[in-house]
């Protein structure tokens, strides 16, 4: 349900690492009425594919908060992430807690937001967007 004046924002996050860890990026899609308004593409260096990923997650909501977000889907195709999220599994591995807690932080800003795994089929600009960063070296 849409309520007028709300800001509902869609947002598709991937991240990837060549090796694992290895070159890594993030890729971010966030749409509003399913029209794109943002395009994000960060190159994050040496990193796990699973630190990549809650990255992409971070990148994704506090760009929904400089939005003035009140409302989020979040999709992305990490089952990790998306049930160490939504507490389902214990964050176990200490580089992912610190990762853990600051989506925590940005998902009470903003309120309202929903978590969900999508298969990777589904999520191919965000993973699209993490490859290029990972390419083009975009910081």
């Amino acid at each position: 349900m849409i309520t007028s004046g709300a800001n509902e924002l869609t947002i598709f996050t991937d991240g990837a690492s060549r090796n694992n860890p290895g070159e890594a990026g993030a890729g971010v899609l966030i749409l509003r009425d399913n029209k794109p308004v943002a395009r994000l593409a960060r190159y994050l260096g040496t990193t796990t594919n699973n630190i990549a990923e809650y990255t992409a997650a971070i990148i994704g909501m506090e760009h929904a908060v400089k939005l003035g977000a009140s409302s989020v889907k979040l999709f992305a195709d990490s089952e990790l992430l998306v049930k160490q999220v939504n507490g389902q599994y214990k964050v176990k591995n200490e580089g992912l807690k610190s990762l853990h807690h600051k989506v925590q932080e940005l998902i009470a800003k903003i309120g309202s937001v929903e978590v969900q795994y999508i298969p990777r089929a589904l999520n191919k600009e965000a993973d699209a967007l993490a490859n290029k960063a990972i390419d083009e070296k975009i910081v």
